[in-house]
């Protein structure tokens, strides 16, 4: 026979040593190909009918009369085993006491055959294949060279070796064999090794997914949750910018309504009143929508806190000037909407508590971002002081702050006692487009 058999060594599967879950021959144990399985039950049965005709057809010429009834003998016997073996031994774990002394066995029977015909390394090839499958790792090898001085020995032409260049030529197919075998063995072991490192890498990964799921999943509701309680945010805000706002406005003019004996004069101021209860209504109705104020439907942004700054001055009679500044482009909608309700709340809060005479305010188009400058000659105050609803997110100042973070952009205040406030927000310019 040719060495060129020894590329199907197999491999050891080196979790056999771990301690795991012994496998089956009739099952498929972990990283070993079903098809060597397969082979482990039929292969030596038609190995040993291989080589039994084919050692047969050469009896005359190879084996007398005594070596061919020993040969028969062993054939039975060799089959007996097989038989054994596939009736009872596939039932057996692997690696346990019957396995090893199955191969010693077979591995003895192979041996004595190929004395009495070398043809019969055909069978004993089989021990190449399941060494790992039937023995514990740290036999495999012995079993491998054991099995290659059969092979050298069929390939120097018989055992024992007759002369003395039977004798070189044994040992020189012995050192072939042997290196082949164990050098094949060898890189099984490191495929099965990088396997095992494989399969352990994929169910850290499948592990990871899992938990990966599972943040995803809590990001999730996070995510709702934020969403939930930053709409919560928007329509509060909204709502003071449009509907308090708007009462307050109906307020001041039922007061004034209120202290006047002129019927001009008090029908003008309820009619007013009317106005801004139709347009807190609407804003409302707009804010609950999430669409963007009634001021923007029609009008650009200039535009409409050019009316706005009119409407406050005639309501509050304190002069208003609109300046702007820059080229005037359409700038995103809730940019507009941003600088606008900012400007409403601004303005508000200069009739609240200001008492200004002054008001101005300056919009600015500048080369990647707007700014909105408002500033009032009223009493002014000391920003270190104001107290933690409007420094930390109410609906004044900062509700502001809140508007103005939510599209990446920053306010500054500088106040004194006496003289003045100026507000100045800048936001990113982004275009309509």
């Amino acid at each position: 026979m040719t060495d060129g058999t020894v590329v199907g060594t197999a491999h050891h599967d080196p979790s056999d040593e771990a301690g795991g879950e012994p496998a089956t021959l009739s099952g498929q144990a972990k990283g070993v190909p079903s098809w060597r399985h397969r082979f482990a039950t039929v292969g030596p049965y038609a190995l040993l009918g291989l080589g039994a005709l084919l050692a047969a057809v050469s009896a005359q010429a190879v084996m007398n009369v005594g070596e061919q009834y020993i040969a028969a003998v062993l054939t039975v016997a060799a089959l007996a085993l097989q038989v054994w073996w596939s009736a009872d031994g596939r039932r057996r774990t692997v690696h346990g006491p019957a396995p090893q002394l199955y191969y010693l066995l077979r591995w003895a029977l192979g041996f004595a055959l190929s004395w009495c015909n070398p043809i019969f390394a055909i069978y004993a090839l089989t021990g190449y294949y399941d060494a790992d499958l039937l023995l514990p790792r740290h036999l495999v090898r012995p079993a491998l060279l054991a099995t290659a001085i059969t092979m050298a020995g069929s390939n120097a032409g018989g055992l024992p070796p007759a002369e003395g260049m039977h004798w070189l030529a044994f040992i020189a197919l012995l050192t072939l064999h042997s290196g082949l075998a164990l050098g094949f063995h060898h890189i099984a072991v490191k495929e099965s090794e990088h396997a095992a490192a494989l399969r352990s890498a994929n169910d850290r990964l499948a592990r990871a997914l899992q938990e990966n799921a599972g943040l995803h999943a809590q990001l999730l509701l996070q995510a709702r949750e934020a969403g939930v309680a930053d709409e919560r945010r928007r329509l509060a805000a909204e709502i003071h910018d449009t509907l308090a706002q708007g009462l307050t406005g109906i307020v001041a003019q039922l007061r004034a309504a209120s202290g006047t004996i002129d019927p001009a004069a008090t029908h003008d101021h309820i009619e007013r009143a009317s106005d801004l209860a139709r347009h807190s209504l609407q804003e409302a109705r707009r804010s609950v929508q999430n669409l963007s104020p009634g001021q923007l439907e029609h009008d650009p942004l200039p535009t409409a806190l050019k009316k706005i700054a009119a409407a406050w001055a005639e309501q509050t009679a304190v002069r208003a000037e609109l300046t702007v500044t820059g080229t005037v482009e359409p700038l995103h909608h809730e940019i507009e909407a941003t600088l606008l309700r900012i400007a409403q709340e601004a303005l508000t809060n200069v009739a609240r508590h200001a008492g200004a005479q002054r008001t101005g305010v300056t919009l600015s188009y500048m080369d990647d971002e707007v700014s909105l400058d408002i500033r009032d000659d009223g009493r002014g105050f000391d920003p270190h002081s104001l107290p933690p609803h409007d420094s930390t997110g109410g609906f004044g100042l900062g509700g502001m702050r809140a508007r103005v973070e939510r599209v990446a952009g920053t306010i500054d205040i500088e106040s004194e006692p006496g003289l003045g406030t100026a507000l100045s927000v800048r936001v990113p310019l982004v275009s309509h487009e």
